[in-house]
């Protein structure tokens, strides 16, 4: 197999659903790494449930969706997914260096997944990837230019593997009356949805720069109802220090909620 890809077995019973009809369901599915993505999952033939996979008439087409959830690796046999008279374009895939498995789209609004009987959105949790959060009492001071937008001395902290420190500061602590709300929410398989966003309306404008999470997930409880802002867009001074701001795959705005 090629050094693009990487995979690993993972001890989870998976089941992905159109409807309320199962289409696929693995008690030992692989993990199947594309470099600079989360994981997907590869499934055997025999794990999916039989007339699921209609061979797609154009095998050229590409994903038809947004490109984070298509393939990120070259693509040897496009399928279309169906159950009864329901049918997903081209939402699954067989790798070409993973010939023995399919690929079926995690894609919001098209299949749903669980992991043992836990909705899991997005993608894959990766066993790797470890999210905490600690409370604390740093002052932390969040600015644009010469505006300040948030001091706070009880910020809870949240480390997440791979990415930056964030902080989730209390909403009293956060000038709200500065921002700009918008109708932006995102989904995370670790934290849950944030279904609250707000804009800096500048000059410049900086779109969707702070978040907060009503109902998080049971790991990252600690944050709910705070609010977060962009390491890689504001601003931020902790005990006094001016923080370099970091560079990860949130620098880019086509990578952000929001986009497009």
């Amino acid at each position: 197999m090629s050094d693009e890809l990487s995979t690993e077995w993972i001890d989870k019973r998976v089941r992905g659903r159109l409807g309320d009809v199962v289409l696929v369901e693995s008690r030992d599915p692989l993990l199947v790494w594309q470099p600079g993505f989360p994981p997907v999952y590869g499934f055997a033939s025999d794990e999916i449930a039989q007339g699921v996979l209609r061979p797609a008439a154009d095998r050229d087409a590409g994903y038809p969706g947004e490109w984070f959830f298509g393939p990120h690796a070259r693509v040897d046999e496009w399928f279309d997914v169906v159950a009864g008279d329901e049918v997903v374009p081209r939402g699954a895939w067989r790798l070409a260096d993973l010939p023995d498995r399919v690929v079926l789209t995690w894609e919001p609004g098209r299949l749903s997944w669980t992991e043992e009987d836990e909705s899991v959105g997005l993608h894959p949790r990766d066993p790797h990837k470890r999210v905490e959060t600690l409370r604390s009492s740093r002052h932390v001071e969040v600015s644009v230019g010469d505006q300040v937008l948030a001091v706070s001395d009880a910020p809870v902290l949240l480390l997440e593997t791979d990415l930056p420190t964030r902080y989730y500061l209390p909403r009293e602590d956060v000038r709200l009356d500065l921002l700009v709300a918008t109708d932006t929410t995102s989904a995370c398989p670790y934290k849950g949805t944030a279904e609250g966003y707000w804009t800096w309306p500048g000059p410049p404008e900086l779109a969707d720069i702070a978040w907060s999470y009503s109902s998080p997930l049971r790991a990252v409880e600690a944050v709910q109802g705070r609010v977060c802002f962009y390491n890689e867009l504001v601003d931020l001074r902790v005990d006094g220090v001016l923080l370099e701001r970091p560079e990860s795959p949130f620098s880019r705005s086509e990578q952000r909620p929001g986009a497009g």
